[in-house]
């Protein structure tokens, strides 16, 4: 069985996702055959594994960062978000339904099975498993029924590495008081603090280190710096609305949706030199783009709706009508169309007109398509360009005008109506070749000329990130007393039951 340390954050976007990414490099370029592992995952970031399963963006990173193909054993439970108070329940990557979160608290103990047999599978074939937490461990409320936290620590007896994020400033007592607020057998188990995303000069925390530690009574590891490196986010919290690279000749402006999911298709376009992304949710905002993106969504209807309250929808129409170029990737594509039905209830909103920019309906339907994909793109301005992606959506799409690629089997998908364009396919712009071809139809549009260096495909792009995040957290993190610690947990490598 395989060595195990365990990442918990003082709350939600302290950089655990980050630091398991790290470590995972860490210990792969060090030789270990090591695999991330989550119980449980809230987010609309996801992904595919190759045989047609779905699991949490993060991992799929981490699993990329260790040099592994994902596996839908490290995320054994993904909660998609489809309302303020419910979530879609993804139970080892296939659909077990819909719950209001109070539903969800009742039953997700009877989960632990599900994990502890994912967690088993991937500790026998490894040498170190990472493990992520979720949140933060001092919620106290959820404590009786934690299967993510404390609770999986316990239950796979895994030493603790707490994270503090210091760039949202109190950091001293983000650590000590997620310390004081565990019980006397959980502080046992955190074996090292991390001060996390720290820009300036380390020496002068030196004094607030020693402090920390006399009062947690638990080591300092580690202060690791706010890093560079372009490591795909988990979560949409990370987006910054209006947020853009400034000086750059093409400005696309991407609809920040409420429910957005899968917003990391769009990461491939700040790599050309002359595309400039910025995300909006405000009609006063959205300006005169070169080109409108409608993201995915988990909850397509409501999206729709919040559309034409915000006047974003109007706003989308007369740009369309002025000639500006609109796409839209899975929810996106699917709001372009004349209609979207809901006859088996999956959305709850009946029949709703769509924004009638593109000739194509949908209906919703309770089976989820899931799949990689690999295709060309037939759509005339980038006709010719190599996509690789993969579909992740609810309800069939019916059109019979031209399609926006074709996929190896001969099969089409997406609509193309003039200079409106839609697809199911996310993770369109990872090849490269779509980036270029965009930026050289938006500049012809628009008079001007642009870089014709190819953009470097997003695989090769993220390799790199991982090095320079790894470089950065072996650098300031005390490596050896991880390896220690992982050591002092050895004696009990056996399969875990609960």
């Amino acid at each position: 069985m395989a060595k195990r340390i365990m990442i918990q954050g003082t709350m939600s976007g302290a950089g655990k996702s980050l630091l398991v990414t790290a470590l995972c490099r860490i210990f792969t370029q060090d030789g270990h055959r090591v695999a991330p592992f989550k119980s449980q995952n809230m987010a609309l970031n996801s992904f595919v594994t190759p045989d047609g399963l779905e699991l949490g963006r993060a991992q799929a990173v981490q699993a990329e960062a260790a040099g592994l193909e994902c596996d839908v054993r490290m995320n054994p439970i993904l909660l998609k978000p489809s309302s303020d108070t419910g979530s879609q329940l993804i139970v080892n990557g296939e659909v077990r339904g819909h719950y209001a979160a109070a539903e969800y608290f009742k039953m997700k103990r009877g989960l632990i099975p599900d994990i502890l047999a994912a967690y088993n599978g991937l500790a026998a074939e490894n040498d170190i498993i990472v493990i992520e937490g979720a949140g933060s461990p001092a919620e106290i409320n959820l404590r009786a029924d934690d299967i993510v936290n404390m609770g999986l620590a316990e239950i796979v007896n895994a030493p603790v590495l707490l994270a503090g994020d210091i760039d949202r400033g109190g950091v001293f007592a983000q650590l000590y008081g997620t310390v004081a607020l565990l019980r006397e057998e959980e502080r046992r188990r955190v074996k090292g603090t991390i001060i996390n995303k720290f820009r300036g000069d380390v020496e002068l925390l030196r004094p607030g280190l020693r402090q920390l530690e006399e009062l947690t009574r638990v080591p300092v590891l580690g202060v690791v710096p706010w890093v560079r490196a372009d490591v795909d986010d988990e979560d949409s919290l990370a987006l910054c609305l209006e947020q853009t690279i400034c000086g750059r000749a093409l400005d696309v402006a991407v609809i920040r949706l409420p429910h957005i999911s899968n917003f990391t298709d769009f990461a491939p376009l700040d790599e050309h030199p002359d595309i400039g992304a910025r995300y909006v949710n405000r009609t006063d905002k959205l300006e005169t783009p070169d080109m409108i993106l409608l993201p995915g969504t988990k909850n397509t209807m409501e999206d729709l709706l919040w559309l034409r309250d915000s006047g974003l929808a109007e706003a989308i129409k007369a740009a369309a009508e002025a000639g500006i170029p609109i796409l839209g990737v899975c929810g996106g594509y699917q709001m372009l169309g004349h209609t979207l039905r809901d006859p088996m209830g999956v959305e709850r909103q009946g029949t709703l007109p769509g924004l009638g920019l593109l000739p194509v309906d949908t209906a919703f339907t309770g089976e989820k398509t899931r799949a990689r994909k690999n295709a060309v793109c037939v759509a005339a301005p980038f006709a010719g360009a190599k996509l690789t992606g993969y579909e992740i959506h609810m309800g069939k799409t019916e059109t019979d005008t031209a399609p926006f690629c074709r996929f190896e089997d001969g099969t089409t998908d997406g609509a193309v109506c003039g200079h409106v364009f839609g697809t199911y396919l996310h993770g369109l712009f990872d090849s490269g070749e779509l980036v270029d071809r965009l930026a050289q139809y938006l500049a012809a549009r628009k008079g001007i000329t642009v870089s014709d260096t190819p953009v470097e495909p997003r695989a090769a792009y993220r390799n790199r990130q991982y090095d320079l995040l790894a470089d950065a957290v072996r650098e300031s993190l005390d490596m050896p007393r991880v390896y220690e610690i992982m050591e002092e947990y050895a004696d009990e490598n056996t399969s875990f039951r609960y």
